[in-house]
């Protein structure tokens, strides 16, 4: 099979299309992945030599009624044209969209030709995209349980969000993961992350509370994204806190297998990650996702006792530390949390939504 995914615009698209893309190479098929235009995209596949990448503009709705309706059309017409040209070239027998507007075009071009859709929604609710999509498409796939219920009542099946190889691969030891970031093998190792282009309200409280974790028996990996990373660094630095700054990390698994608690964002790629890696977490949903996706995908971790959650809003030096502190108390607690994380979602999802689009071409 010739497959194309449409996966680009954000960490959270991107890394389960290339989850599945692996799974379907191994499998022999031919895979091409649609990548957005933004730097993060292209940062994320530099140096990858193992499918064919092909760019097209990010296309975000407005309000329908508003005056950047006009420009949306004109900016999904810059997509589906090229859609279109590059399908007459590749021939896909199959296409499918792992979420936003950017997977519209090649969903409604693969439609065109008469070839199988597939749709792949990570999170707990759709967005306005995936809702069209939901519409377009022949099946759906949803991160979680919670999801089904917001589409239409075709096929449409749990998979999973889609976990790239490297994080599969079995558990580095902590030690060797953390001589890895040059840090020290006795001391609990916070992970700090904020998605795929870093989130700058959590790096300005894990600044402010610098000051009370100084001297305590901690040690931080902190991936801050592009603008705050030296700011951040400089801060550790003078509080004397050993940590490992960067804006970005090609290596996550070191990451995940190097912490004990994880302060995140709650995008459903990197909640299906912590779930793999058995990793508590501290959540901090950011406020003005669509739909308010991530608070309900964090809810869905709270209420299974295995995250604490923190809204913006309230996070501050203060309450950051207050949370750090409680969750890391109890290490049986820290252990039970982890467990629990672990047993939310499969770790096979890449391989099952990878089989459903094989069976359901095979019924064709």
């Amino acid at each position: 099979m010739k497959v194309a995914i449409a996966g680009g615009g954000t960490g959270g698209h991107l890394f389960p299309a290339l989850a599945v893309g692996e799974v379907l190479k191994d499998h022999g098929h031919e895979v091409l992945i649609f990548i957005s235009e933004k730097e993060v995209d292209a940062l994320a596949v530099q140096g990858r030599t193992d499918f064919r990448f092909e760019k097209l503009p990010s296309v975000g709705m407005p309000a329908l009624f508003s005056k950047a309706i006009l420009g949306f059309f004109k900016q999904f017409n810059a997509s589906f044209g090229p859609c279109r040209r590059i399908f007459a070239d590749f021939k896909p027998d199959a296409v499918l969209g792992m979420g936003g507007f950017t997977s519209t075009p090649p969903i409604l071009a693969g439609k065109l030709r008469g070839v199988p859709t597939f749709l792949h929604e990570s999170n707990a609710i759709p967005g306005k995209a995936n809702r069209l999509n939901g519409w377009l498409v022949d099946v759906v796939m949803a991160g979680f349980e919670e999801c089904r219920r917001h589409f239409p009542k075709k096929r449409c099946e749990t998979t999973g969000t889609p976990i790239r190889r490297s994080l599969l691969s079995a558990r580095i030891p902590k030690d060797e993961a953390n001589k890895a970031f040059g840090l020290r093998p006795n001391r609990l190792t916070l992970l700090v992350m904020g998605g795929s282009q870093g989130a700058h309200g959590v790096n300005e409280a894990m600044q402010q509370a610098a000051a009370k974790l100084a001297g305590e028996n901690l040690q931080i990996i902190h991936l801050t994204g592009a603008s705050d990373e030296e700011a951040v660094r400089a801060t550790y630095r003078a509080r004397a806190i050993p940590a490992h700054v960067a804006a970005f990390c090609h290596n996550m698994e070191t990451a995940y297998s190097a912490a004990d608690i994880a302060i995140a964002r709650s995008g459903a790629a990197s909640l299906a990650e912590l779930s793999r890696f058995a990793l508590p977490a501290i959540l901090i949903p950011y406020p003005h996702a669509a739909e308010n996706h991530q608070q309900l995908n964090a809810e869905i971790f709270a209420r299974a006792g295995a995250a604490t959650l923190l809204k913006e809003a309230d996070i501050s030096g203060e309450t950051l530390v207050r949370a750090i502190r409680t969750i890391a108390a109890d290490r049986g607690q820290l252990a039970k949390m982890g467990e629990r994380s672990h047993s939310l979602l499969p770790g096979d999802a890449a391989v099952r939504v990878a089989g459903i689009i094989e069976s359901y071409r095979k019924t064709q």
